[in-house]
Formats: structure tokens, C-alpha cells, sequence
């Protein structure tokens, strides 16, 4: 047997000012989306903004539907919207944060498992990492790449004879 060990970085932050404006335009613009999301059920409002490569904010919220499990998350919708409207710009950075009685959580929230492999495989489609910055009032968390989230994403399988 052996022991293998697997570690995730993220970056904390207490305050919104630390960060770099074009960090803080994305926070403020998830906020705004999340102020938007369809959430009857839930009451739970999410927000997701992406920057992409060519430069363009993509905002999204999460949509709430009866027949559940047919709503979207914020990140994926925002995600998908940008892949199809921007096929060739990869996402560079998403921020995402969330609302509850109409106030920003105090901690942030990750993405959940289905958007953490829709992310993923959105990195490995461009070759390139995806800056996740998650927004909480009281601590901000930044990651370098989604890989921090899920370091066992999955793969399709190789059918080749090798």
C-alpha cells in the first residue's frame, strides 16, 4: 500500500478592498445577479459572474423551476451562456456569491458538484485554468483553478487498445 496526500490551495481574504478592481467589478456584478435569480422554493439566491478571456462579464443567476431537479445553478448558466455565445474565449475567472432574506451570506459558498465538472471540463476544453473567487461578506475565498475543488474530476474513459 501507499499513501498519497492531496492538497487544495485557496486564498482568504477578510475585506473586498484587498482585491484587485477588475476581482471587485466581478464580486459586485455576481451580487447584482444574484439579487436577480429565480429562487420561489429555495429562497436561496446565487449569483455568478464570469470574466472571459476576450475580456467580456458574463452575469448569471440561478433559476428555480417546480418540477425539480429541472432549474440551473448560477454558475453553470452563466458558464453555458458564455461557451455558447463566446465558443472561442475561454472563462478566466467566475465569482459567485449568495443571498439569503435578502442579504449576502457571511460566508461564501463553493459550487456544487455538477458545476464544479461543468468548470472543469470548460478548463480542459480551453487548456487553460479558472480563477474561482467565492464571496462571502465576512471571508472571501480565492482558488487558482477548479482542481483545488475537485482533483478527481471526471474523465471520459480512453477506449483506445493501449
Amino acid at each position: 500500500m501507499k499513501k498519497k496526500e492531496i492538497k487544495s490551495t485557496f486564498y482568504e481574504y477578510k475585506d473586498l478592498s484587498e482585491l484587485n478592481q477588475q476581482h471587485q467589478q466581478l464580486i459586485h456584478q455576481a451580487q447584482h445577479a444574484a439579487s436577480k435569480a429565480y429562487a420561489p422554493y429555495s429562497q436561496f439566491f446565487v449569483g455568478a459572474a464570469v470574466l472571459l478571456e476576450n475580456g467580456e462579464i458574463i452575469q448569471a443567476s440561478n433559476q428555480e423551476n417546480s418540477a425539480y431537479p429541472s432549474g440551473l445553478c448560477a454558475e453553470r448558466t452563466a458558464v453555458f451562456y458564455a461557451n455558447s455565445k463566446y465558443p472561442d474565449s475561454p472563462v478566466r475567472v467566475l465569482a459567485i456569491t449568495a443571498m439569503k432574506g435578502g442579504k449576502t451570506l457571511n460566508n461564501p459558498i463553493p459550487p456544487c458538484g455538477s458545476c464544479l465538472q461543468v468548470l472543469l471540463e470548460s478548463e480542459r476544453r480551453h487548456k487553460t485554468s479558472i480563477q474561482v473567487i467565492l464571496y462571502g461578506s465576512e471571508k472571501i475565498l480565492v482558488a487558482e483553478n477548479v482542481e483545488q475543488f475537485l482533483p478527481f474530476g471526471f474523465t471520459p474513459l480512453n477506449l483506445s487498445a493501449d
